[in-house]
């Protein structure tokens, strides 16, 4: 255990964030503009008050070690926590502010939503930090905690004290190269039997896709598994295979690779992709903000998606 009167500075908690994220002493002393022996003296006493090496050398830079992959979470929470004790304003300001925001995303939001967040940042707000993360079992107390900003995508199982604003839905389609031998403009369902497939094992929809085939009776013969969409594209327009995916990544990925788009053959139960965030920072300005950056850049149903609802908040 750490004795709280022995936390380290909040130079020094900066230094293990910036350290942690970009895995290299020298990238670490250019952010935080200071010289790489002043780097080495504070890492030192942050190892030292820590009782852990936190960094090693390795080949491929500076690798946390496990007590470091368990304090880095509860560091960034300090660091939050004493921005948003220094530097609160009741009115957020994008073209001056300097603050990091943590989106939790889709793989498929890489590709589809970060890009135009990224650009319209880079204009309106040049002073903010984007950080990405998964989806996962962590997403909710990340939320909770203000670890986390924003969750965007298909999260269900969001829980108590969360709100959640609808952005966009989404159906299935496929793809196939434009050139396939055998299929034209029209994907039918003895294609789809007869062809073989790309699975993607990523993505909070893929649920929905197997409960679909199942409830159809159609089973797939996957030829390639992937553990997410990177190079999905450049796979499709180069074999005869077929991928089922959700409208937004899929055309988007058509756009990228000249691919063919069809209607899935097979119903698949559509679902919404939504803005989720925790009832502690609803009336924070900078999350607000973010919400609304969000809403302008996706949504799609302005009447219908600009409500807003809570799920059962605690206490």
């Amino acid at each position: 255990m750490i004795n709280p009167d022995e936390l380290p500075e909040p130079k020094l908690l900066q230094l293990f964030d910036v350290l942690y994220h970009s895995r290299s002493v020298t990238r670490a002393a250019e952010q935080l503009g200071l010289s790489q022996p002043t780097i080495s003296i504070w890492l030192g006493k942050l190892r030292e008050q820590l009782r852990d090496p936190l960094f090693v050398r390795t080949a491929s830079g500076m690798a946390p070690t496990p007590r470091a992959d368990i304090l880095i979470a509860p560091c960034r929470e300090v660091l939050e926590s004493l921005r948003r004790l220094t530097a609160w304003e009741e009115d957020f300001v994008p073209a001056t502010a300097q603050r990091r925001f943590r989106l939790c995303v889709s793989d498929a939001s890489h590709i589809t939503l970060l890009p135009r967040v990224l650009a319209h940042l880079r204009v309106e707000a040049p002073g903010i930090r984007l950080e990405a993360a998964r989806i996962d079992g962590n997403t909710e107390r990340a939320l909770e905690s203000g670890e986390a900003d924003l969750a965007v995508g298909f999260v269900p199982w969001l829980g108590r004290g969360m709100y959640q604003q609808m952005l966009f839905g989404q159906d299935w389609i496929c793809l196939t190269n434009r050139d396939h031998p055998r299929i034209a403009q029209h994907l039918n369902l003895g294609h789809y039997r007869a062809e073989g497939h790309v699975q993607i094992s990523a993505g909070t929809g893929q649920k929905l896709l197997e409960a679909g085939l199942a409830r159809a009776g159609v089973q797939r013969q996957i030829i390639l598994e992937l553990p997410g969409f990177l190079g999905l594209g450049a796979i499709i327009g180069s074999t005869d295979l077929i991928a089922t995916l959700p409208r937004h990544i899929g055309e988007t990925l058509a756009s990228m690779h000249q691919l063919a788009v069809h209607d899935c053959p097979v119903l698949i139960e559509p679902f919404s992709v939504k803005q989720h965030w925790h009832g502690r920072y609803h009336l924070d300005s900078g999350n607000r903000w973010l919400r609304g950056v969000m809403q302008g850049l996706f949504q799609r149903d302005q009447r219908r998606g600009a409500d807003v609802t809570e799920r059962s908040p605690q206490g």
